[in-house]
């Protein structure tokens, strides 16, 4: 396993609508300091920042409405293109696409593709809640360091990513039918199920996460 050789200022993307204590606490369990953010001025004030992770839960309109009024949408696609250590969780993930059966909302576009409801048969309950496994359809990537194929994670949501790019896959689950449960391209990784809920193995994703930050794990 690579060694963190310090600790990495982790930028924490505060929407409002996110479980933000759960995920600074993770972080700050995988060796980062995190550094909250809500606002353009407060992330610039940030700029030595490692990473930034965007977390979320409730309603995708909320997350991006609060994400274009503060101008953190424009900081999160810089970020991105610029290929910054990023990772975004559950609504943090459904936001880089570009629109979602969920109100008919226009994403942040970075990705293409689109986020729908689960149609499932009556015995699949929606919302999708508790613990699943998990395919990493990208073994060697970074993210999925130290994780076996088919570890669980803790889900909650009724809908799911349908990425145009299948190349942006990193791992899937089957509930159902198989859906798209993470995606990586470069160093921006994204989950659908939250990490910070999922016990040892969701922080294995958070170390995993402040090593590529870091510089102590690299993406091939």
């Amino acid at each position: 396993m690579a060694v963190i050789m310090s600790s990495p200022i982790i930028a924490v993307v505060d929407t409002g609508i996110c479980n933000l204590r759960s995920v600074t606490k993770a972080l700050e369990a995988a060796g980062a300091r995190p550094h909250v953010v809500q606002t353009l001025t407060e992330a610039k004030a940030a700029e030595e920042a490692a990473g930034l992770v965007l977390p979320g839960v409730g309603a995708l309109r909320d997350c991006v409405a609060a994400l274009r009024t503060t101008d953190l949408a424009a900081l999160v696609r810089e970020w991105i293109e610029a290929d910054r250590p990023f990772l975004g969780v559950c609504l943090g993930m459904q936001a880089l696409f570009e629109r979602s059966e969920e109100g008919g909302v226009t994403g942040l576009g970075i990705f293409p593709g689109e986020v729908r409801r689960f149609q499932r048969p009556a015995e699949f309950k929606i919302p999708h809640m508790g613990w699943n496994g998990v395919h990493f359809v990208q073994p060697e990537s970074p993210l999925a360091n130290r994780l076996t194929d088919g570890d669980a994670f803790y889900f909650v949501h009724s809908y799911h990513c349908v990425p145009a790019d299948q190349s942006l896959v990193l791992a899937e689950c089957d509930y159902g039918g198989r859906f798209t449960a993470a995606i990586a391209r470069g160093r921006c990784f994204a989950t659908q199920f939250h990490p910070e809920k999922s016990q040892a193995k969701g922080l294995q994703i958070y170390r995993n996460f402040v090593g590529v930050a870091a510089g102590a794990l690299t993406v091939v």
